[in-house]
């Protein structure tokens, strides 16, 4: 590689680098945000916490924040270790990608099967009408079924069946229409009406499913993009990596030509 090709190849993937090291700490901070903003929904799928929102960016961002600092200080500072440190990570990375996304697609209706299994178990049997915390499992369902205007995780019957009101066709108020909310007395919460015309018609986790295909094209572009930078910084790197060995072996950037 001549002179000039390699200081561009350089600090384009200096440069790179920096922006991939301030997306990595603009994800951290929005994993950080959402472990403390909305830690409580966690007790929805404890089995699956790991997988959560904020897991991931957590995880992402910490990634992200390494990766780019090995490519930084690699490329600036011609170090061939650290080089080698961040395309063995990028491989690392897109492998880890490649056999989540597949699985993932392989798996994706007994995923939905499992989710819908552990949201009824914890909704029958950990629902404890007595606990009011911010994280309890009653807050939270409260707090999603008024949101996203739901009642239960396939409709409003699976709270016939749980633990806390046994033989009672019961529902939480956060179930309740506005209108029946508003027009409930005392001594009958309309959550005990037993009427259910006056309650959300579908279940939390067919909302809850729609809202995520809804947004899978957003996933789609994300992916497409860190593939094409991750691409990029493996020739990068391996480029550098070459370049800098030859440099230190030759001590020049160009060839040494034959003698004619």
């Amino acid at each position: 590689m001549s002179k000039s090709g390699y200081t561009c190849v350089r600090y384009v993937f200096c440069w790179m680098n920096v922006i991939l090291w301030i997306t990595g700490c603009g994800i951290l901070g929005v994993g950080l945000w959402l472990r403390i903003a909305y830690e409580g929904y966690a007790t929805l799928l404890p089995e699956y916490a790991l997988l959560g929102a904020d897991s991931l960016a957590i995880a992402v961002g910490t990634i992200a924040f390494v990766l780019a600092f090995c490519g930084c200080c690699g490329s600036w500072f011609q170090s061939r270790w650290m080089l080698i440190t961040y395309f063995s990570l990028v491989v690392f990375m897109f492998v880890a990608e490649f056999l989540m996304g597949s699985l993932a697609f392989v798996f994706r209706e007994r995923l939905g099967h499992i989710m819908r299994r552990e949201l009824q178990d914890g909704l029958r049997h950990h629902y404890n009408i007595t606990a009011h915390g911010p994280y309890s499992l009653v807050t939270i369902w409260d707090h999603l079924q008024s949101e996203v205007r739901c009642c239960g995780v396939d409709n409003y019957e699976d709270w016939y069946s749980i633990d806390a009101w046994v033989n009672e066709r019961w529902v939480p108020e956060s179930c309740c229409l506005p209108a029946a909310y508003v027009n409930q007395t005392e001594k009958k919460p309309c959550g005990h009406s037993e009427n259910s015309e006056d309650w959300y018609p579908k279940g939390c986790y067919e909302q809850i499913q729609m809202w995520f295909v809804q947004r899978l094209h957003i996933v789609g572009v994300v992916g497409l993009l860190v593939a094409f930078i991750q691409l990029f910084g493996l020739i990068s790197s391996m480029l550098l990596f070459c370049t800098v060995k030859h440099k230190r072996t030759s001590y020049t950037y160009k060839s040494y030509e034959p003698n004619a």
